[in-house]
């Protein structure tokens, strides 16, 4: 089966293009290259022994995702990533965010309309914002959003819920992340930022290997046992396998509708927790201060993963010392082998 990958040069569709491919599917890339490099195209043709197809397009041009459509009729499924994502930036350019992330979901849902489609779509964590409960589950009422970012998934996520209301032949599946980490096996691909990384692992790498200065942490008055944020954190790989096995389940007959699942650990890692576990497993020693409290920031948030392991059939098998030696090992490769 084909299966449209939107953002599949990015950090984690590239990942995803891999598990798809090892499952037997036939992924087609899409990619505005705003916020990924042509060149992992090239990264993913030495991990696979072939080339993916691949589009250059903004899903925003209605009629280029239209033409999309009529040039790859054969998608069965649809795995949606393309997304501005950084909280920090949202922030301060919410209009941004509000028209990139709304018109590419619903061109794409438009251009493919009428269609027997398994549609699985990134979502993420924030959209429960600072949950009343953790572990936080499925179930957990939906908090206003910290962050216009983490608004534009809520609000895509209703989108999703009233387009399958409404009788389409769309089968979908929200996919609410938590905070990807980590590298493939092969150092060949990974998370790539351009400009200053809005994520706290490559801004640990970039510092280890003498990119950054130091790393800001973002606040240690909050309450939780170091007073810095506590997320959960998930490798790349994993969560990119989670990926196929809700293409699996949107496959069954009996799977109708809409349904979401969190992806995480299960576990809480505290951003000065992950500071140590980087340095203890590579060697390296970190520079990092503490800074203020960053605008949009959730305090504490893991999810409660039971619901993938039972319905979805999957677990984060990689814990914390292989998401940042791979993390590692892929800085290096970049540094070895420049991108930009």
């Amino acid at each position: 089966m084909k299966i449209l990958v939107t953002g599949g040069l990015g950090f984690i569709g590239s990942h995803t293009v891999v598990e798809l491919v090892n499952a037997g599917y036939d992924p087609v890339i899409v990619d505005d290259l705003s916020n990924s490099d042509p060149k992992i195209l090239d990264q993913l043709t030495k991990i696979l022994g072939f080339t993916p197809t691949f589009h250059k397009l903004d899903l925003c041009d209605e009629a280029g995702v239209k033409s999309l459509a009529l040039a790859e009729p054969e998608i069965g499924g649809i795995i949606h990533f393309a997304a501005f994502k950084a909280v920090g930036e949202s922030v301060k350019k919410p209009m941004k965010y509000y028209r990139n992330n709304f018109y590419s979901l619903i061109n794409l849902l438009e251009a493919y309309y009428g269609k027997a489609i398994n549609f699985v779509f990134s979502s993420s964590c924030t959209v429960y914002g600072q949950p009343e409960k953790l572990p936080v589950t499925e179930d957990a009422p939906v908090q206003p959003a910290q962050s216009p970012y983490g608004n534009t998934k809520q609000i895509a996520e209703e989108i999703l819920v009233d387009m399958v209301n409404s009788g389409s032949d769309y089968k979908v599946i929200s996919l609410r992340y938590f905070n990807p980490v980590g590298a493939h096996e092969s150092a060949l691909i990974g998370e790539l930022p351009i400009g200053v990384p809005q994520n706290l692992v490559p801004f640990i790498t970039q510092t280890a290997i003498g990119k950054r200065e130091k790393i800001t942490v973002f606040g240690d008055d909050y309450n939780t046992p170091d007073g810095s944020c506590i997320r959960d954190y998930i490798h790349v790989v994993d969560l990119a396998k989670a990926h196929v096995a809700a293409l699996r389940l949107a496959e069954k007959d009996d799977f109708k509708g809409y349904d979401v699942f969190n992806l995480g650990t299960g576990n809480g890692s505290s951003v000065l927790e992950v500071i140590h576990a980087f340095e203890s497993t590579t060697g390296e020693k970190l520079n990092y201060e503490i800074g203020p409290r960053r605008e949009g920031d959730v305090e504490q948030v893991w999810g409660d993963v039971t619901k993938s392991s039972t319905k979805l059939g999957w677990t984060a098998q990689l814990g914390i010392g292989e998401m940042m030696s791979s993390a590692w090992a892929w800085e290096k490769y970049i540094a070895q082998n420049p991108f930009n």
